[in-house]
């Protein structure tokens, strides 16, 4: 007789892919309040960076064939504002007027939970953190902090016996550094009456994630599209990623663009760090290369190295 681990014999559930997931940007209160016009001009701004991201995905892919989809998040994490069908019809309105279609609109609640998948725990399990060199490692763990960098913190120093003399201060230093640090300490949640709250940041490393179909939940895959014919009033009746365009290619991708403002740029740092140190499922990691190999496509190991933004004025 012989035993084994369930674990060992459970498969890993394939994701459809695309090349490319673009996306078109993320709407807050402040961007909603603004009017259909202030959407407009976004789109405007931006649909020139969506243009150029579609050529070099298509030249880029064998024979130009490139599945490329398109999506737009909306905060229902932080604030809760109008209802979820009246923001997609005036949001997708606001892109159709500029030539852009949206094939996905998502919401950001959706990256802390999703088909009653504790997203975010599910990725704060997968965190292995960056080691300091020369540290015996005896700061807390970043799942107990909820604070997670990219190298060695300045010391904490706490007050001196009188008489003992000055003591010496040392900076901060980033581990994989290139001459000088640029020393990151990232929040990954506050808690607000005793219930986490995740942070911007945290939650935009799950929504990369997802993007590119790198999370499973005991194999199965997560944050599946709806199609939905009537819209609910509640947001927290709205499934995590809905399909607009029933031609769509899939959701996810092998790379992600996204076409954000310059405000995202501390944000997006921070989400390179967090992703830096996430070790995604060996299986799932393995499953996609096979994939993308089948397909002739180059597809970089580093998973940040998938990841591609442009910043634009807001």
């Amino acid at each position: 007789m012989t035993f084994e681990e369930t674990t060992a014999r459970r498969t890993v559930e394939s994701v459809p892919l695309s090349h490319l997931s673009i996306e078109l940007g993320h709407l807050y209160i402040e961007e909603f309040a603004g009017g259909a016009e202030q959407l407009r001009r976004h789109f405007a701004r931006i649909a020139p960076w969506v243009a150029a991201a579609r050529q070099s995905c298509t030249a880029r892919t064998p024979a130009g064939r490139a599945r490329i989809s398109t999506c737009f998040l909306i905060d229902d994490y932080f604030t809760r504002f109008s209802t979820p069908g009246e923001v997609m019809r005036l949001t997708t309105e606001a892109a159709r007027d500029t030539g852009l279609v949206i094939d996905y609109f998502a919401r950001e609640s959706g990256c802390a939970r999703a088909d009653d998948i504790p997203l975010a725990e599910l990725v704060l399990t997968q965190l292995v953190s960056d080691p300091v060199p020369e540290t015996t490692g005896d700061r807390p763990p970043t799942t107990e902090t909820g604070w997670l960098c990219n190298g060695r913190r300045s010391p904490t120093v706490g007050p001196g016996q009188a008489m003992s003399g000055d003591r010496t201060w040392l900076p901060p230093a980033q581990n994989a550094v290139n001459r000088h640090s640029i020393f990151l300490d990232v929040e990954l949640w506050d808690e607000v009456d005793g219930t986490r709250r995740w942070s911007c940041p945290f939650l935009a490393a799950v929504w990369q994630l997802m993007r590119l179909g790198l999370l499973r939940h005991d194999g199965e895959r997560v944050t599946n599209p709806y199609q939905l014919d009537d819209w609910p009033d509640d947001w927290d009746e709205l499934p995590a990623v809905v399909k607009l365009n029933p031609h769509a290619a899939p959701f996810s991708a092998y790379r992600t663009f996204s076409v954000l403002g310059s405000r995202f740029l501390p944000v997006e740092h921070a989400v390179r760090t967090i992703l830096s140190q996430v070790s995604v499922t060996p299986a799932v990691l393995d499953q996609v290369h096979t994939r993308s190999r089948a397909e002739h496509i180059d597809l970089p190991k580093d998973l940040i190295e998938r990841i591609e933004y442009a910043f634009v004025h807001d």
